[in-house]
């Protein structure tokens, strides 16, 4: 019996979005495409690995049996790629790097000019993936780094499999409509009745903000919630209630709007995070280096 490494990728993602069409969405694949893998796959093992719930689709035993060792495989599979690049002592390779927003517009074009000028055999990726999707996307392989914020005030619980690197602080802003507050710092529980444009709870920031208003007293008055950083400070502009805003998300400010600092600060750390076995690969130290650089000169210009 032969299992082919591509069908138990797929296999894991079915297990993980519960369904072949949401799986195939993930993957890039029509849903048909999956559904023939999948069977391809019961072929090998000679049964079936999936049954139907509902609207849903569940692992059988043999397929939660199959899946378990999917893991160790897919996991070695890791180990060798790395091994092998640390063998080649080449940087010769691509990454695929996972961000969201605000460091798509406001880091990565720094770091892929510092790694065009010093390690141009470099290919980088980048993937827009939200924080929490980038967590289970490092474990199963779909992103060889990914970036993450860690709030203090709300800290978030990492998986002991991953490395977390430091690369920078940022600070959180209010932005108001433009002369609604004489100017700052403006103290958070000042602003218990105001309308908010934030994110929901399930995302790291919409808890954090959550927290550090309990702190201050009070709780979010929501009216609008969207999760873009950039349709936020739009709405902002528009009259429309306050946001926050990262350091990070200046970049996106639209006229229109004031921002003013907060009389305790807000602050976060950016992270990036990668599979420990992959520190191993030559590549990923020297991505992790010119993004920790460029976090640091963020740092620094914003401290300033």
């Amino acid at each position: 019996m032969e299992l082919s490494l591509h069908r138990l990728r797929i296999l894991r993602e079915v297990d993980r979005h519960d369904g072949v069409t949401t799986a195939a969405h993930s993957l890039g694949y029509s849903p048909s495409a999956v559904s023939q893998q999948i069977a391809a796959l019961e072929h090998e093992v000679g049964a079936p690995i999936l049954e139907r719930i509902g609207r849903r689709v569940r692992l059988t035993t043999l397929g939660r049996v199959v899946l378990e060792h999917a893991e160790i495989i897919l996991d070695a599979e890791q180990d060798a790629r790395a091994a092998v690049e640390l063998a080649r002592d080449t940087h010769t390779v691509e990454l695929t790097v996972g961000v969201f927003a605000t460091v798509a517009a406001g880091l990565i074009p720094t770091i892929l000019s510092d790694l065009a000028t010093h390690h141009p055999q470099m290919n980088i990726r980048t993937r827009e993936v939200d924080p929490e999707d980038a967590l289970t996307d490092l474990r199963h392989g779909h992103l060889d780094l990914a970036f993450l914020i860690d709030y203090p005030q709300a800290s978030e619980p990492w998986p002991a499999s991953l490395t977390m690197v430091p690369a920078g602080r940022d600070q959180l802003h209010l932005v108001a409509p433009a002369g609604q507050f004489a100017g700052g710092p403006v103290r958070l529980g000042d602003l218990a009745e105001r309308d908010w444009i934030i994110s929901g709870p399930h995302t790291y920031y919409g808890r954090a903000v959550r927290a550090a208003c309990q702190q201050a007293g009070f709780e979010l008055r929501i009216a609008h919630q969207v999760n873009e950083q950039a349709t936020a400070l739009a709405m902002v502009a528009a009259g429309l209630g306050v946001t926050l805003m990262s350091d990070l998300a200046q970049i996106f400010q639209p006229p229109g709007v004031d921002v003013l600092e907060l009389q305790r600060p807000i602050h976060r750390r950016l992270m990036i995070a990668h599979q420990t076995s992959a520190r191993h690969r030559p590549a990923v130290p020297v991505f992790v280096d010119s993004a920790t650089r460029a976090g640091a000169a963020l740092s620094t210009r914003t401290e300033t």
